[in-house]
């Protein structure tokens, strides 16, 4: 995979791994202050990945899950874990979201989940997406449990983000 930046901010004024917004001169870990920033639309995109067996993909697929849909409730898991991120991530900021949509797409062996997350605000969203599409997966991991406890959650990444004063971050598969 390969990440294609479209980033205006000029060199001098990035952060170097010695200057984490999170850590402060003496090495503690504080919460950024966001107060400065520019209010404007900001949107992020996540995927993952979960891997379930032929005989839990069969009863998914055929509505014969004793404990109800598993995408349908991952999708209000995903939404819910997207909305609840602050509560969940140290020094996340509390955000209040524009939209969150929650997909499940079916694969050979599983299932892709993305989470588009959007707000307008100081601050991204990325870390809402990534917890949606994890929180989703986990919960259809959760229902699918008893019939498949080999299942793999994986590759949850960032694909997209936009907005705010780093522009654009997409990531494209070669």
């Amino acid at each position: 995979m390969r990440a294609r930046i479209h980033d205006r901010t000029p060199m001098t004024d990035r952060k170097t791994k010695s200057e984490l917004s999170h850590v402060d001169p003496e090495g503690r870990v504080r919460m950024v202050d966001v107060g400065g920033k520019a209010v404007t639309e900001r949107e992020a995109v996540a995927r993952g990945t979960i891997r379930v067996s032929g005989e839990a993909l069969e009863l998914v697929r055929t509505g014969a899950v004793s404990k109800g849909d598993p995408l349908q409730t991952a999708r209000i898991a995903g939404i819910m874990a997207a909305k609840r991120t602050a509560d969940l991530i140290p020094l996340c900021h509390p955000l209040a979201l524009t939209h969150v949509e929650v997909d499940l797409r079916p694969r050979d062996d599983g299932y892709e989940i993305e989470a588009r997350v959007k707000t307008t605000g100081q601050t991204g969203v990325e870390m809402e997406a990534l917890t949606a599409v994890a929180v989703a997966a986990l919960t259809v991991y959760d229902m699918l449990k008893a019939i498949d406890r080999t299942m793999v959650i994986g590759e949850v990444r960032l694909v997209k983000k936009s907005g705010g004063r780093s522009d654009t971050f997409t990531l494209t598969d070669l």
